[in-house]
């Protein structure tokens, strides 16, 4: 029972929370609602304020003639739609709104509100700018009065500096002062103008007068600077370059690539045209012509600077240069003159020989562009500048050729050095070949094995080959050099075969002696020194000296592997 009504209770006491929390929530939303509505009344009864009937009411009475009249009653039929039709089409909006408010028509009511926002606003805009258009009249007044008198001191100020600094106008005075007087006529149609209060007419003049000063101030400020530029600073330049051109053209240095006298003769025209142009105070584009012209002259000055570093460059290179080609051109002569030679002694590719003719060719057609360099030179054809770009890209001609002939010297020359070689080897490994059989005969060896006499005759065959790669003509390097490592291989296989037989007979030799005061001692020494005397007999040495070795084993063992390590060591 007590459980049953606990739930209850909480049932009931939930519903009651629910149902508060909806009549707050609703309330907050309605008081939004309300909050959003009066903001859209307040700004309707803005748009049509005291502002502008006021300023409409200032127009009325400034009205002098048609014009203005037209003006104000355009204006006038404005401010009447305006008030008339969109301002009654909000307010039954509002009232509309009003009305879904209360009838919790939520989705419709903030379509409406968006809708409303937005022709309040296309209101206030029409409101503005009619507000802005009238006191564009009713503002004239104040506005160009106060304009026309910081124009008129900002007029005083000019002239004050003109005056201060007249000497440095000279010819331009009268025009400069003409112009004064025309805007001081101005000033004075202003006057009248403001009489006859055409506010059209007034903005008209103001603004035509702040251009003229405008226009004086540059003058006034610019003028000087342009005077002297033409009449002092270039002038004297073009003096100083045609001198400076004149020394360097005495001298024989090639200079028409520049056209120093063509271009003096225009910047004397141009310099007449500005002066002209400055006469009636036409000032545009005056400076920046004249700082072309003298960045024109002062370039000239490098010009003619680097045309001096490049006489020095070309005659110090040139000395070089001719130095490299006389080097190229004797060592390209005598490897043509040998071709003939080295083609018949040396088996040469095609590439090579191939490359050669073209190395030869180009030195030729560098001799050729060289001796046309130098007629260039004294005739003083092209100016130094040019001679230098030319002279440097034959030097890289002429080197690259250096590294080409190089390339060919070293290969004719290890042709060369290879054959010297093969000839010393080829005497060496007779030698040691000759050292090999003499030792051979200086020994009574009874019988030589039969692999000796074939890695001997192999050796004498090698020996053979390399003299007939020696004969013939044209040599065959490649082959050559094989031939030499061949039979050096052969050679040295025969001397150590040598002396590999030599050590072991000798070690028989003394071990059969050693062994012989043991031939009465032990019949197994006995009959084994007498097998190992007939296989020596036989050319079987090494086997011979084994059976020795095993033989004196029996009366003194160990002396087997005690002679092992002797002959091993030696």
């Amino acid at each position: 029972m007590n459980k049953t009504l606990i739930i209850c209770t909480a049932y009931i006491l939930t519903l009651i929370i629910l149902i508060v929390i909806f009549i707050l929530k609703n309330s907050k939303q309605n008081k939004k609602i309300e909050e959003s509505i009066t903001k859209l009344e307040r700004e309707k009864n803005l748009i049509i304020n005291a502002p502008i009937l006021n300023e409409l009411s200032k127009v009325e009475a400034l009205v002098r003639d048609d014009k203005l009249r037209y003006k104000y009653d355009g204006w006038q039929r404005k401010f009447d739609d305006i008030r008339n039709n969109y301002m009654p089409e909000i307010t039954d909006m509002l009232l509309q709104a009003d009305s879904y408010a209360e009838e919790k028509k939520y989705k419709e009511l903030r379509k409406l509100l968006a809708d409303i926002e937005l022709k309040i606003y296309k209101s206030k805009e029409k409101t503005d700018k009619l507000l802005s258009e009238i006191k564009e009249i009713t503002l004239s007044e104040e506005k160009n009065r106060n304009q026309i008198v910081k124009l008129k001191n900002e007029y005083r100020n000019i002239k004050h500096e003109y005056e201060k600094n007249k000497d440095e106008y000279k010819n331009v005075n009268s025009q400069i002062e003409l112009q004064f007087e025309n805007i001081e006529k101005r000033f004075q149609e202003f006057e009248i103008v403001m009489e006859k209060k055409d506010y059209d007419e007034i903005n008209y003049l103001v603004k035509g007068i702040s251009e003229m000063i405008d226009h004086i101030k540059y003058v006034v400020k610019e003028v000087p600077t342009i005077l002297i530029m033409c009449n002092e600073l270039i002038p004297s330049k073009i003096s100083d370059i045609s001198n400076i051109y004149i020394k360097m053209t005495r001298d024989l240095y090639q200079l028409d690539y520049l056209n120093v006298e063509y271009n003096i003769k225009e910047t004397e025209k141009k310099i007449k045209d500005i002066l002209d142009r400055v006469k009636v105070l036409n000032l545009e584009d005056v400076t920046f012509e004249l700082k072309t012209i003298i960045n024109y002259y002062d370039s000239l000055y490098n010009d003619f600077e680097y045309e001096k570093s490049c006489k020095n460059t070309f005659e110090s290179n040139i000395k070089s240069f001719k130095s490299k080609l006389i080097r190229t051109n004797k060592i390209i002569s005598n490897l043509m003159g040998q071709l003939g030679d080295l083609k018949t002694t040396y088996d040469l590719s095609d590439d090579d020989i191939k490359r050669l003719n073209i190395v030869n060719e180009e030195t030729r057609k560098i001799k050729d562009s060289y001796n046309n360099l130098m007629d260039c030179y004294k005739n003083h054809t092209f100016s130094y500048s040019k001679l230098v770009k030319e002279l440097d890209f034959l030097m890289i001609k002429v080197s690259k050729l250096e590294e080409t002939l190089n390339y060919d010297l070293k290969t004719i020359g290890s042709m060369k050095d290879d054959e010297i070689r093969a000839r010393e080897q080829l005497d060496n490994i007779k030698g040691l070949l000759k050292k090999a059989k003499g030792r051979i005969r200086l020994y009574n060896i009874p019988v030589l094995p039969d692999n000796y006499f074939v890695e001997l005759q192999d050796a004498s065959d090698a020996i053979k080959e390399i003299q007939k790669e020696l004969n013939r003509k044209p040599i065959n390097i490649e082959t050559l050099n094989i031939r030499v490592d061949t039979a050096r291989d052969l050679v040295f296989k025969v001397f150590n075969t040598t002396n590999g037989l030599l050590k072991t007979i000798v070690m028989l030799e003394e071990t059969m002696v050693y062994g012989n005061r043991y031939r009465s001692y032990k019949e197994q020494v006995n009959d084994g020194l007498n097998l190992a005397e007939k296989l020596f007999y036989k050319g079987e040495y090494k086997k011979a000296l084994e059976i020795t070795m095993n033989a004196i084993d029996y009366v003194e063992p160990g002396i087997h592997n005690k002679i092992m390590n002797a002959y091993n060591q030696n």
